[in-house]
């Protein structure tokens, strides 16, 4: 595990905050020389502090405006299954985010459709088509209240 002190805080704050700031506007906002916050910053992505740079697009404004949140229960819980929808999920364009879970449902995965006519071929394609899941419960995204991948600072 990396070595984080308190100027990384202070950088990985920042740049969750707005993952385009220059070196000298890092810098001036956690208190180092542009060359050491650069240089800070090559280390936590090298590391693997920082997994990806990402921005946050309107799923509207690209004409995707449907957000489903699909719970999905596998037939049976083996290690090959589990892995290969794992894999299916990774290569499926539609999946926005998903999750392997605990519970009454064995993943949770966040998809962005442009309509039901779209959801309905993902459900055929995706889901019925595969001999491995048992079922899926679909929860329709009213309004985006927040999308973060930001951790608040810890110490």
């Amino acid at each position: 595990m990396a070595e984080i002190d308190g100027f990384d805080r202070k950088i990985l704050h920042e740049v969750q905050q707005d993952n385009q700031l220059t070196s000298a506007q890092l810098s001036e906002r956690v208190g180092l020389s542009p060359t050491s916050a650069q240089r800070r910053l090559n280390r936590l992505r090298r590391d693997k502090v920082i997994e990806a740079d990402v921005s946050i697009v309107s799923n509207a404004a690209v004409g995707r405006p449907l957000t489903m949140m699909v719970d999905v229960t596998l037939e049976r819980e083996r290690v090959d299954i589990i892995d290969h929808f794992k894999k299916s999920v990774r290569r499926e364009p539609a999946v926005m985010s998903a999750y392997y879970v605990t519970g009454d449902t064995d993943f949770i995965l966040i998809i962005s459709v442009r309509d039901m006519a779209e959801y309905e071929q993902f459900t055929r394609n995706f889901l019925y088509d595969n001999p491995d899941i048992k079922g899926f419960k679909t929860t329709v995204v009213m309004d985006r209240i927040k999308a973060s991948f930001y951790i608040p600072p810890w110490e």
